[in-house]
């Protein structure tokens, strides 16, 4: 009778697990042996420093963004927050913001050196082809004030200006250097997706007289979200840049967004495409950059459902492990000056968990858990397999690029700790 009592219970149980997705979803994550695992790695990963990773000397804004909250968890706020203020130090007296610092003693890597009289530390450098530095300080501003709850950075003084006044500063060079009046956007430099290298030099990351000036969804997609972000903690900035924000999103929308085939287009070019006339542009996906539109409140759910059911037919079509593709089709041989941006390598087509897991964060944060487990799970499965977090994977999954990847580490950080979240709290 007790072995009778068992079977019959263990079959309702099974029985109510299979009406109940929800239940079986939160089991499995609560039981899922790997997140652990992740965790204690990129904890561990952050110890040792702040650099973008062990090919990298510098830390990099556009990074440290997206692993400031690991690394509040890791450091005391104190450090945390002076990784900040250099790049506050090292302002440009227009507002822009560098891309990464490195000890004076150490800048060799062939960059235009900056330097301030208020940095005597550090050297900064700057990608100009790029234009995301800005938004990308403002947005780890905020994530460290949120993680620690202390907004005291926003009174520092740097010089002889708050922090929360060079933050409006960093806005205000937006508008004043990377803003296209007939669009009502901001611009930067032809690259792949989110990338940072042009397509018309070897290296790529300084505008040159070659340079085709394009507008992307990535970089207005980031400033939004800055926006938004810095009217939160100052909300006495609304009167000022409410409106900004506003418009920025209505344009994303107007000129940005393929409503015919669902996607955004790749660009909008001010002075001619770099490209052959015989590529079909817009036949390319931007994963990286529509997750981050996503972020920006650019897309309806409706629209995130059919963006991601994209994203995971182009894994499929072109063999790649994970939504971390950058995009899809590649763009052809050829195509970049640079040897690294052949088809599916690096920026061109290479898969970055860097920025898939953002669209796991955001699938997560848009209700889409399930979908959200099963796409993060190869991204996990990848890091324990080889024993760390790199930059990015070719598309038949082998590591490539920086090993120690702070910027994977950070994500897959924070998208654990978001599903183990919606577990502890979905009954």
């Amino acid at each position: 009778m007790k072995q009778l009592f068992v079977l019959v219970f263990a079959i309702s149980c099974s029985w109510a697990m299979a009406i109940n997705p929800t239940k079986t979803l939160v089991e499995k994550v609560k039981t899922n042996n790997t997140y652990p695992l992740i965790v204690e790695k990129a904890k561990a990963v952050m110890k040792t420093g702040f650099n973008a990773g062990d090919g990298y000397g510098e830390v990099w804004i556009r990074d440290y963004n997206t692993f400031i909250e690991l690394a509040c968890d890791v450091y005391d706020a104190k450090t945390v927050k002076e990784n900040l203020l250099v790049f506050f130090t090292l302002q440009g007296v227009d507002g822009n913001i560098v891309d990464g610092f490195i000890p004076k003693s150490k800048a060799a890597a062939g960059y235009d050196y900056i330097h301030t009289k208020l940095e005597t530390r550090y050297a900064g450098h700057k990608n100009t082809v790029e234009t995301d530095q800005e938004t990308s300080l403002i947005q780890a501003i905020y994530k460290y004030a949120k993680r620690t709850g202390k907004n005291d950075i926003l009174t520092e003084k740097v010089g002889d200006k708050t922090v929360a006044v060079r933050m409006e500063e960093a806005m205000e060079y937006l508008l004043n250097h990377r803003y296209s009046a007939r669009y009502g956007l901001i611009w930067g430099a032809t690259t792949a997706d989110w990338g940072d290298v042009q397509p018309e030099h070897e290296w790529g990351v300084y505008l040159t007289s070659d340079t085709h000036y394009a507008i992307d969804i990535y970089d207005n997609a980031m400033f939004v979200i800055a926006l938004d972000n810095m009217m939160e903690l100052l909300p006495d900035t609304k009167a000022r840049w409410k409106s900004v924000r506003d418009d920025i999103a209505k344009n994303s929308r107007k000129y940005l967004w393929d409503k015919k085939n669902q996607k955004f287009i790749p660009h909008i070019y001010l002075n001619g495409s770099p490209f052959s006339p015989s590529l079909d542009e817009n036949a390319i996906f931007y994963h990286g950059g529509t997750a981050v539109a996503i972020e920006a409140g650019l897309l309806s759910k409706a629209e995130i459902k059919v963006s991601l059911d994209k994203m995971i037919k182009n894994v499929k079509e072109s063999g790649a492990a994970t939504i971390g593709l950058t995009m899809y089709p590649p763009y052809p041989q050829g195509a970049f000056i640079g040897k690294g941006m052949y088809p599916y390598g690096y920026q061109n087509g290479g898969d970055w968990t860097w920025f898939g897991a953002r669209m796991i964060q955001q699938l997560i944060h848009y209700g889409f858990v399930q979908e959200a487990y099963e796409q993060m799970q190869p991204m996990v499965d990848r890091v324990i397999a080889n024993k760390g977090f790199y930059e990015w994977y070719s598309v038949d999954n082998k590591p490539s690029g920086s090993g120690t990847f702070r910027g994977e580490a950070g994500v897959l950080y924070k998208s654990i700790q978001m599903i183990q979240n919606w577990a502890n709290t979905t009954k």
